[in-house]
């Protein structure tokens, strides 16, 4: 069957997102959605400009709600992202204008009979992809937000960096919130399959100053450009993957964990039937109480959010 994804909001994330599909045909049609319709119509004539240099061919909809009743994927990537342009980089700062708006955008999904997957991008994250699982009543399990996969790649990029490795010879995770009370848990992370503790230990490296380095990388990005793109995007595209593949991968992602009664980054399993199995990880007490405060920071806001 063809594979049907839809992106609703088409900034420098949603339109990176597209272009990442439509270049490697990850998907047979696409329905691109956004409150510009300019802009909206000249991303999508662009890509269909590109259509005769690929070797593939992707469909291409426009602002049509409608046709999200038979997506298999829908992906939100609402948001404002100057209001993330702030002295303490705190991505709460976007809230008022992103809770609203996908308030808005759930109905509009529930209404068109969307009965697919759903993966969040909108931050802040965690307490969007609770909006949008409370308001579209799809099951928890099948509405999933990028989370900390971006940060944990960035955790990967700064480890990598500082022992000249490939950053896929990393492996391990930042849990908790996409935001500031996340962090990372040094007990799951692997080099060449060896602890990072051992290896910081044997070469001396201060570890929280590469979890700084990690944590000021994407600072630097946004900071300069004014938004992130390409890491995000390429996070989201892989979730998505996942999903359409039924790959059962392990990945590191916004999903419901009912212990902690919220969403929250830690790994799980992704296949099509969205979050197919829990993954249990043997953290430290260190580590566990961390995770227990990010937890309650979410619920805090969710419940804030909700009541709004």
């Amino acid at each position: 069957m063809p594979r049907k994804v839809a992106i609703i909001g088409i900034g420098h994330v949603g339109a990176t997102v597209a272009h990442y599909i439509i270049a490697d045909h990850f998907a047979d049609e696409l329905v691109l959605i956004d409150t510009n319709e300019a802009k909206v119509i000249a991303e999508a004539t662009d890509f269909q400009d590109a259509m005769a240099n690929l070797p593939h061919y992707t469909k291409i909809k426009v602002n049509d709600y409608v046709a999200l009743a038979d997506a298999d994927i829908v992906i939100s990537a609402v948001g404002n992202i100057q209001l993330q342009d702030n002295t303490d980089d705190d991505r709460f700062a976007e809230l008022p204008f992103t809770r609203q708006a996908a308030r808005s955008v759930a109905e509009k999904i529930k209404a068109s009979g969307f009965h697919g997957k759903m993966i969040v991008i909108s931050n802040p994250v965690d307490v969007i992809t609770s909006i949008f699982q409370e308001v579209t009543g799809l099951p928890q399990k099948h509405v999933i937000g990028t989370g900390t996969l971006l940060d944990s790649a960035r955790m990967k990029r700064a480890v990598s960096t500082t022992l000249g490795l490939d950053p896929r010879s990393i492996t391990g995770y930042n849990l908790g919130e996409h935001g500031n009370s996340q962090f990372t848990a040094w007990s799951t992370v692997r080099v060449l399959g060896r602890p990072m503790t051992q290896v910081a230990q044997m070469r001396r490296l201060d570890l929280e100053l590469i979890k700084q380095e990690s944590i000021l990388g994407g600072d630097r990005v946004f900071h300069a450009k004014k938004y992130t793109n390409y890491g995000i995007a390429t996070a989201a595209v892989r979730l998505m993957n996942a999903i359409l593949t039924d790959a059962h991968s392990q990945l590191v992602v916004s999903n419901f964990r009912p212990e902690y009664a919220t969403y929250l980054s830690y790994p799980a399993i992704i296949g099509a039937d969205g979050i197919v199995a829990p993954v249990q990880l043997d953290l430290t007490k260190d580590e566990l109480a961390k995770l227990q405060v990010s937890a309650d920071f979410i619920q805090m806001k969710v419940t804030e959010s909700l009541n709004a």
